[in-house]
């Protein structure tokens, strides 16, 4: 594994995954240093940031005891919204300041939401495989119609969680013709929408849309027992946090029928492992995509720019999307 290194004066800055951002990252507009790796591994981590000032890292955890090694080490800039990967409470305890990326998919993950709705909804993938099969062709009608389809034009789209992305699929779906439902933990204020209870989400939504962040409190949050009580008609959409459903509740009540379908871009655990239940699926109602619903050219490029412009706002002294 290589590095690039430029020419060092004040804050020395290390990338440590810099292949995980596809984009165009500006070099900071302050005297500094600049180390990138590609790739680096958990373990690595501590002795590539030895001289670092500010880390700059997308997914490579920096947990306590690796904080604990790096005394000169001044700011975490994350190159995304979750921080579950950084030990917040060591961060806090040792005044590194760590910083996030917000609102810069604003578009790319309301766009894919609705990309698993429609296909799901309208069963393309089942339908597709008829064709590729030769059903089509072979029939006796014009058209071929073995799958149910239903318009999203007066259905309810649920959503757990209101922020930024949450409102713009709101706003997608309104454009559908869909009756918005929400439950939060403060009442949304907002015409056209309407709060309910946890429950009552789960039991009259016919799509359920999560974008809730992943904690303590919101882990596993849909299991067995939340499936059972969701229409058998209702779709199940996650492009928030793996951890916010129990996978091996889903993949049985997939195959048993107790929802229709299902549309995640996110797992537990990313890479899965080989024996993630969700991997082992094939299923014309379920479609899985590689935690790339973020990843558009246009939020790319915004994410790069907000990432540096955290990491100027810090050495000014007036940092921003601070979490600790």
């Amino acid at each position: 594994m290589t590095a690039t290194t430029m020419t060092s004066t004040t804050e020395h800055l290390v990338f440590l995954d810099r292949d995980s951002v596809i984009a165009n990252v500006r070099r900071p507009a302050f005297d500094h240093t600049w180390t990138e790796y590609p790739a680096t591994t958990a373990q690595d981590a501590a002795e590539r940031l030895r001289d670092a000032t500010i880390a700059i890292t997308n997914k490579v955890p920096l947990r306590a005891e690796t904080l604990a090694r790096l005394p000169k080490l001044r700011m975490i800039a994350v190159a995304a919204t979750g921080t579950d990967i950084i030990d917040l409470p060591a961060a806090r305890e040792r005044g590194i300041v760590v910083s996030n990326i917000r609102d810069y998919a604003y578009a790319a993950v309301p766009e894919h939401t609705f990309a698993l709705i429609l296909a799901l909804r309208r069963n393309l993938v089942a339908y597709r495989a008829d064709v590729e099969a030769g059903k089509w062709e072979g029939g006796t009608r014009f058209c071929l119609f073995d799958h149910p389809i239903r318009d999203l034009h007066g259905s309810r789209l649920g959503l757990l969680g209101y922020g930024a992305l949450g409102r713009q699929v709101a706003a997608i779906g309104r454009a559908f013709g869909m009756a918005i439902a929400v439950h939060k933990r403060t009442p949304v204020d907002e015409a056209g929408v309407i709060n309910v209870t946890f429950d009552e989400l789960l039991a009259t939504s016919d799509v359920l849309s999560l974008h809730a962040p992943l904690s303590a409190a919101t882990r596993n949050l849909i299991g067995a027992a939340e499936l059972a009580r969701m229409k058998r008609t209702a779709l199940l959409i996650n492009t928030a946090r793996g951890g916010l459903v129990d996978e091996a509740a889903l993949a049985t009540a997939l195959t048993e029928g107790v929802i229709a379908g299902a549309g995640f871009d996110v797992l537990t655990q990313e890479p899965p492992p080989p024996d993630n239940p969700l991997l082992r699926l094939r299923l014309p109602n379920f479609l899985l995509t590689p935690h790339n619903a973020w990843a558009s050219q246009e939020a790319m490029q915004g994410l790069a720019d907000q990432l540096i412009g955290n990491v100027e706002a810090f050495v000014r002294g007036a940092p921003v999307n601070v979490v600790t």
